[in-house]
């Protein structure tokens, strides 16, 4: 990222000079109504939201889901296994759908069948158990299941069931299957009936990159051939990710399967999908087990079955999903009416595809460095070779890779919805980002497993980073990501230059070389530690106030920590417990330490109506919700602008409450609710329905975190309901050199500088220290603070909550921003600690003032 003020880039090109690359109409949207029009009326939840994971699963539209349900309001759909009327009802519905869906691909019931299943996953499941398979055996070679390398894991995962057959798998690469014309002539035997099997997608979901539909032919016909085998060849294609945003003509291109998966054309429903299959490849397909409604005559006493006749209820076993499936009809019926058809919206996304790519291409440093890296076979030239999708990692103005994980904190806190990692398809992440098999089997290794975080090992990329468009996608939407992009790498925030479209069409785009660049000028919780219940060994509560709760009300702005003077003597400085998740600080003096870390730390949490944990990610109001511990009157008062206080009692009263099951960072908790009384007060304040629940005193969670290589390791650490640890730890030094950075760079976007107590509230830490060297503390392996004893776990992965002023709940971006820079794209401060031996016999305090005692670690020891 660029720092500092760099000096003025080149400006980016006028808008209207490159007439060869307008794309038309991206503001007029679909037939009367405008882009506008369409996004008030039908998606009015998107307002101040830049949702560009379309690939991942696509919106459905109001007027959709209205007409479903009253639909379902109006009629009486049965089980279609009966025989009554509104089961008859369901049945006729059902059969109407399947030809809308056959009329969707231009095709009938006389060329295809369509099978419900659970979606585009099953149907593969189903080719890969029914295909006819035949075994290899000394007399024969045969069958062979071939598969493009650039196919998404469900595809790839078909080759485990055709090894339990004995069958050869062999991956293919694009390039080959490129040059693969003719390959087959030489083998060419028109007797030879072999059954394999070629799988490949419309559309790559990892880059957009579409393959030719034309294979479909000439692989069936032998012109194109996988491998050199002798046979006959079927063709599987994968169309999830292409049929959400065009048009498949079944009628020009004949493939013998095809898996869909509706939620990615509609919206809704999840969990629908289909396999089309060809008239001339389901007298082939075998069934091995068969479920309620397959059969037209079985015995329960012999093994004599009888399957139906048609092919769908062949295979669709037990009751089919059928108020999902009639909610298809009002998919179509929406799409059709809001768009015109696929047509429209492949015309439509690829043109804000394209228009994006060449404005993201064309982004570059003041040092002619590019922003961005795109993953791409296309050059984006039309939507026969290119789909509404762009994938890409952002690079330093060094060349060197963003983080994909850093990429998407970032763009949260612009309210980006994006999509990072390898999206279920290695063989294309491989390929693109030039990891070799050693390297993916090193990365496990490491710790790496799909769908974490992280995203850099040994300075090569696990993943990157993915946009893609949707039918109701806009052209603001287009330029607010651009304008995101360039905010965090050119430092521009407010106004960047990206080209403008009139109100008639998109305008022109700018050469991709014509490279321009603006003016220059936890899972982790922050809030890390821990403890709710002491445990069995509780520390006595019958403690004076001012003993056990005094408040430390004020942190001088000018601690005794100095970055690069006299650090003084290595004390702490203040103490800060949680008593509910992401909620405010309870300040104090000097405070009992349980089993868990600060007695109360964590202890509570606020969840939504569906019991699902709420943080300041989702709801930044939280941090006004403040927390006081009395531990004299064993009450929580909790307190917040424009409410009255409310008190919870410290513990559960003799009665029995009952226990739920909770969530925190995967982990299942024990908790019980803390009475109606709180949730209306906290529902009252936030304007929806939440609850307060507390950790079971019988509740057993271990950390998960453990001692870094080469430090010794301890006894399983128990948590409360922090995220990570059981304590935070954050030096001030490091605080101070991150306030000098950020007020530096005049570019923070406050009138007033970032002051230390801003900085200390927002990295939500329990114990504060000084007399280190900034960051100093992440070289430590042990620590002493006072009699109490801390092993060091390691460094705290920051996410955008650092973002969230805790005065205030309003967001800033630049905080994490700058830190991300500062810290070589680890967004780390703090560390985590635990308790390395505790011996509650006695009561334990950690108080202010305290002297802090680290050891190092071992020259040598990462």
């Amino acid at each position: 990222m660029a720092g500092g003020a760099a000096g003025r880039g080149p400006e980016p090109p006028d808008f209207q000079r490159h007439p060869e690359a307008i794309a038309p109409r991206l503001a007029h949207g679909y037939r009367l109504r405008s882009m506008r029009e369409l996004r008030d009326l039908e998606f009015g939840r998107l307002a101040g939201t830049v949702y560009l994971d379309h690939a991942g699963a696509t919106l459905f539209p109001q007027s959709q889901l209205t007409n479903f349900t009253k639909d379902l309001m109006e009629n009486v759909y049965g089980n279609p296994h009966s025989q009554n009327i509104s089961s008859k009802l369901t049945h006729d519905t059902v059969e109407q759908v399947r030809y809308r869906v056959l009329a969707h691909f231009h095709t009938t019931p006389e060329d295809y069948s369509v099978i419900f299943t659970a979606g585009s996953t099953a149907a593969l499941r189903l080719v890969a158990e029914a295909f006819p398979w035949v075994s290899q055996a000394p007399e024969s070679s045969g069958s062979h299941f071939c598969y493009l390398t650039d196919n998404h894991t469900s595809v790839v995962g078909m080759r485990k069931l055709a090894a339990a057959m004995n069958v050869t798998s062999t991956p293919v690469k694009p390039e080959d299957m490129w040059s693969a014309e003719e390959r087959g002539a030489g083998v060419c035997d028109p007797d030879c009936q072999l059954p394999h099997l070629f799988c490949y997608p419309a559309q790559s979901n990892f880059s957009g990159t579409r393959y030719p539909l034309c294979w479909i032919e000439e692989v069936k016909s032998g012109q194109r051939s996988p491998v050199n085998v002798p046979g006959r060849w079927f063709v599987l294609l994968d169309a999830a990710s292409y049929v959400s945003t065009s048009p498949l003509d079944l009628s020009a291109h004949q493939p013998d399967f095809v898996p869909i998966s509706f939620y990615k054309i509609f919206g809704l429903p999840t969990g629908l999908g289909a396999l089309l299959v060809s008239k001339h490849a389901a007298p082939l397909l075998r069934k091995g087990y068969f479920g309620g409604g397959t059969a037209a005559s079985y015995l329960a006493g012999e093994d004599f079955y009888i399957p139906r006749t048609s092919v769908a209820e062949r295979f669709e076993d037990g009751t089919i999903s059928f108020l999902d499936i009639i909610a298809l009809k009002h998919g179509f019926d929406a799409l059709e009416h809001l768009t015109g058809g696929m047509e429209n919206i492949q015309r439509h996304t690829f043109a804000l595809a394209q228009y994006t790519h060449s404005a993201l291409s064309a982004l570059c440093y003041p040092n002619g460095a590019p922003v961005v890296r795109i993953y791409s076979d296309s050059e984006f030239s039309g939507p026969d070779v290119q789909g509404p999708i762009i994938n890409f990692n952002v690079l330093d103005d060094g060349g060197s890779i963003i983080g994909y994980s850093q990429v998407d904190k970032m763009a949260s806190l612009y309210n980006i919805h994006l999509r990072t990692g390898c999206f279920c398809n290695l063989g294309a992440c491989q390929r693109h980002l030039g990891l070799s098999d050693e390297m993916v089997k090193k990365h496990f290794q490491a710790g790496h497993v799909c769908g974490d975080d992280v995203d850099i090992i040994d300075g090569r990329p696990t993943g990157s980073v993915r946009v893609s468009f949707g039918y109701m996608s806009t052209l603001e939407d287009a330029q607010a990501f651009l304008r995101f992009i360039s905010a965090i790498c050119l430092r521009s925030p407010g106004d960047l230059p990206v080209p403008h479209a009139n109100a008639s069409d998109a305008g022109g785009l700018p050469s991709e070389r014509d490279c321009h660049s603006p003016q220059e000028g936890s899972c982790t919780d922050p809030a890390v530690p821990s403890d709710s219940h002491p445990g069995a060994n509780t520390v006595d509560l019958r403690l004076s106030l001012s003993e056990g709760s005094s408040i430390q009300r004020t942190l001088p702005e000018k601690a005794a920590g100095i970055p690069n003077g006299e650090l003084g003597p290595h004390t702490v400085t203040n103490i800060y417990l949680y008593p509910i998740k992401s909620c405010a600080a309870f300040e104090v003096t000097r405070w009992p330490v349980g089993s868990k870390g600060l007695l109360y730390d964590r202890g509570w949490m606020v969840v939504n109506h569906n019991g699902i944990c709420l943080s300041q990610k989702q709801e930044p109001r939280l941090c006004l919700i403040q927390p006081f511990i009395d531990l004299q009157q064993r009450t929580m008062v909790i307190k917040a602008k424009g409410m009255e206080p409310i008190a919870v009692p410290l513990e559960e009263d003799d009665e029995p409450a009952q226990i739920c099951q909770s969530r925190v960072c995967a982990d299942r908790v024990n908790t019980y609710d803390c009475g109606e009384n709180v949730s209306r007060w906290l529902s009252r304040f936030f304007g929806r329905s939440c609850r307060l629940i507390k950790q079971s005193p019988h509740s057993e969670r271990n950390a998960r975190k453990t001692p870094g290589k080469g430090q010794s390791p301890g006894v399983a650490a128990t948590l409360s309901l922090v995220n990570e640890a059981q304590y935070l730890l954050v030096n001030t030094s490091s605080i101070l050199e991150l306030q000098q950075q950020l007020n530096a760079s005049g570019e923070h976007g406050k009138e007033e500088p970032f002051s230390v107590k801003d900085l200390v509230s927002r990295f939500r830490a329990n114990i504060i220290t000084k007399g280190a060297r900034a960051f100093e503390e992440e070289e430590w392996d042990e620590v002493s603070v006072g009699s109490l004893h801390f092993q060091v776990l390691g460094p705290c992965h920051r996410c955008q909550m650092i973002c969230i002023d805790q005065q205030t709940g309003q967001r800033n971006q630049d905080v994490f921003q700058r830190l991300s820079e500062s810290r070589q794209r680890k967004v780390n401060f703090g560390v985590y600690l635990m308790h390395e031996s505790l011996d509650l016999s006695s009561p334990c305090f950690l108080s202010v003032g305290s002297e802090v005692l680290p050891v190092l670690r071992e020259c040598g020891v990462s």
